[in-house]
């Protein structure tokens, strides 16, 4: 029996890197998909020779995921236990100074490009027992942050495309999740907000939020893949947030509304 496989979008660098090393570390093959030929080629070389596979890819093009997965099929014995569908770009700022481009470029990549691999993916995972469609949702999909207005729209998105295959797909043996993570130290963090000078990661650190390791991230993939919750919530920020938008979002919406200066 072969063993067990996985693709991975945004395979060149952060949240991907590390869900690489994490699965090839249980004996997994790697898959690894990335707009960076060079990133992909540097996390290969952090695993097992012989236990991965690098694919050039853009996720918002349709025939490039089919080329993907077709050769990562080969390489991989004919399986396809999950894809994970990481792949994304933050873009960030007060909406009536983002700039549209970055708007539709945000609902390309992070929405889009998630449905495509939907698309793509289904009819290997279907003839795969036991496969898992694994999405990059955040905690910017429990409650929608000033500053964030269309990155977490497309977060939402992902939120509700998993829950609605995971409910499609049941009878075909397929299980969707998603994990949901806060801030990560990863490059996503060092775009500019738009109409300041500040990063994402300036604004973070001033708010006096965690930064949440990769390499917990890694593990909440793994454990999303093998447990029973739809959403897998991590990092101390993401879980107080889940709290508060669930039981107290008048109290979390005074609180965002008051880093801008607001009175709601």
């Amino acid at each position: 029996m072969a063993s067990k496989a996985i693709f991975i979008t945004g395979g060149g660098s952060g949240i991907g890197r590390a869900a690489a090393q994490h699965f090839a570390a249980q004996g997994w093959f790697v898959g690894l998909g990335d707009v960076n030929e060079t990133g992909i080629t540097e996390t290969a070389a952090l695993l097992p020779a012989g236990r991965s596979s690098c694919h050039r890819m853009d996720v918002t093009d349709r025939m490039q995921w089919k080329a993907a997965l077709d050769a990562f099929i080969a390489a991989s014995g004919g399986r396809l236990d999950v894809l994970f569908n990481n792949a994304g770009i933050a873009r960030g700022g007060e909406f009536a100074v983002c700039d549209p481009a970055d708007s539709d470029l945000l609902v390309e990549i992070n929405l889009k490009g998630v449905i495509n691999g939907a698309h793509a993916a289904l009819p290997y995972l279907s003839a795969t027992p036991g496969s898992c469609l694994l999405n990059t949702c955040s905690a910017a999909g429990l409650y929608g942050g000033p500053g964030l207005a269309v990155y977490a729209a497309t977060k939402f998105g992902v939120r509700g495309l998993t829950e609605a295959l995971d409910i499609e797909w049941r009878p075909l043996g397929v299980k969707v999740r998603s994990i949901m993570p806060s801030f990560i130290d990863t490059p996503l963090l060092d775009v500019v907000t738009a109409g300041s000078n500040a990063t994402a990661r300036d604004n973070v650190r001033d708010a006096g939020l965690e930064f949440t390791p990769v390499e917990i991230v890694a593990q909440a993939a793994w454990d999303a893949v093998h447990g029973d919750k739809v959403h897998v919530v991590v990092g101390k920020t993401a879980r107080s947030m889940a709290f508060a938008a669930r039981w107290m979002p008048g109290m979390l919406r005074k609180k965002l509304g008051a880093r801008l200066g607001g009175t709601q």
